[in-house]
């Protein structure tokens, strides 16, 4: 493997880690509820705009990534996108770029 790519598995790693151990606190605190965060992500403006602006990015990382698999047959990159969704651009980016052949 080479040391880029390890250097994106490193960044995918903390990607998932340092957003986690937040997003675990917030629901340790507050319940267990996925809807109780969403309001919370939109408890102000700037928060709004983070939580819009993540979107944008997660929906285009999706498209890259749907297209380019397609475009490549590296069925492994398509990991990324629940990645994305599931953990966050933090950790389906540097993931996906990993993955490319």
């Amino acid at each position: 493997m080479t040391p880029t790519r390890l250097l994106f598995l490193a960044l995918a790693i903390l990607g998932t880690i340092l957003p986690m151990r937040y997003f675990l606190a917030w629901f340790q605190e507050n319940s267990w509820s996925i809807m109780a965060m969403v309001e919370a992500w939109h408890v102000n403006a700037a928060t709004s705009g983070l939580v819009w602006d993540l979107t944008i990015a997660a929906l285009a990382l999706t498209l890259w990534v749907l297209i380019e698999t397609v475009q490549q047959r590296n069925w492994w990159a398509l990991i990324a996108v629940p990645a994305t969704f599931c953990i966050g651009v933090s950790c389906g980016l540097p993931l996906y770029l990993a993955l490319r052949r």
